[in-house]
């Protein structure tokens, strides 16, 4: 009979060492837990080492403070009728003052919040055309931010940061695009090419304008040096020979022109002159030549100067 008292005595002892020693728990960091006390709301347990009322109190829930994140993806149609893809990333956590709050407002908060991104994102990006949806991605990141985080506070959660990655459209959507990109630069390249073509023709054409200009200038000063060098050449035959005439003189040049010319030729192996048969009386006959057309010019310039400057003439 003392043995069974015994035996109950020590099975009492052990379960409530268990009861008492199972009344304590512990929370990790970043973490915070909910205690019932028989199916009613205790209150929110923090880190470390905790205590519940054996039997009565129980801990239903661990929920993390850690800012957490979750994916969308969300269909669309822009305003110029492209449909898109827009993967969104959303940061949120739950905030310690409102555990309760987190805990017993939701069943689901992510269900929730992917329905306001659904809400938000469609709201705006119907409205937009399909290089303003690009151009806006940011905005519409911040505008569907402040949106959900003014929602989701009322549930005891803060939305962080809410990104999205990209935008894409269909695959021949892209396709068109990068057409009319790569059409685009070629248009400009094709522009520059005809500009730096033109440059180059104006260049050249000025660059042949001033050569030829400046082998005027080169011609017209070698036939006024040479004009110079036969009148002075002239004068002082005249003057070093007696009773020569000018006539003299430029029959001498010629024929030292005439020797000249045949020596250069008789010089250059690859030239491919024909020589006629002639004499050098034939200078002669084309110096007169030359000096009776040039007075027979004057004699016709002496003409008609007195003509037009005749009585009859000045009355008409």
């Amino acid at each position: 009979m003392d043995g069974i008292f015994w035996f109950f005595g020590v099975l009492v002892v052990v379960l409530g060492l268990s009861v008492v020693l199972g009344s304590f728990f512990t929370v990790e960091t970043a973490q915070v837990a909910i205690v019932q006390r028989l199916g009613k709301f205790a209150r929110v347990a923090g880190p470390g080492l905790n205590w519940k009322t054996p039997l009565i109190e129980a801990v239903v829930k661990r929920m993390s403070l850690k800012v957490q994140q979750f994916d969308v993806q969300v269909e669309t149609k822009t305003q110029d009728n492209v449909f898109v893809q827009i993967p969104v990333s959303i940061q949120y956590k739950v905030m310690p003052e409102a555990v309760e709050s987190a805990f017993y407002k939701l069943t689901d908060p992510v269900k929730q919040i992917e329905s306001m991104v659904y809400n938000v994102v469609l709201g705006h990006v119907p409205k937009m055309k399909l290089d303003d949806t690009f151009l806006n991605q940011a905005d519409i990141a911040n505008d569907l931010r402040d949106s959900l985080d003014g929602s989701m506070k009322e549930y005891g959660y803060s939305i962080v940061k809410v990104l999205i990655s990209d935008i894409v459209p269909d695959q021949k959507v892209k396709a068109a695009m990068n057409d009319i990109n790569a059409a685009q630069r070629e248009r400009e390249a094709t522009v520059s090419r005809a500009e730096t073509n033109k440059l180059l023709l104006v260049k050249q054409a000025e660059a042949e304008a001033e050569s030829k200009r400046l082998q005027g200038e080169g011609i017209a000063n070698q036939r006024r040096a040479i004009i110079m060098g036969l009148k002075e050449s002239v004068e002082d035959f005249a003057k070093t020979v007696e009773g020569s005439t000018p006539q003299d003189v430029m029959q001498l040049v010629l024929m030292t022109q005439y020797f000249d010319t045949l020596k250069e030729i008789a010089a250059n192996d690859h030239s491919n002159t024909i020589l006629i048969p002639h004499t050098p009386n034939t200078l002669t006959d084309l110096f007169s030549q030359m000096r009776n057309a040039i007075i027979t010019g004057n004699e016709m310039t002496k003409q008609a100067v007195p003509n037009t400057l005749s009585p009859e003439n000045s009355k008409r």
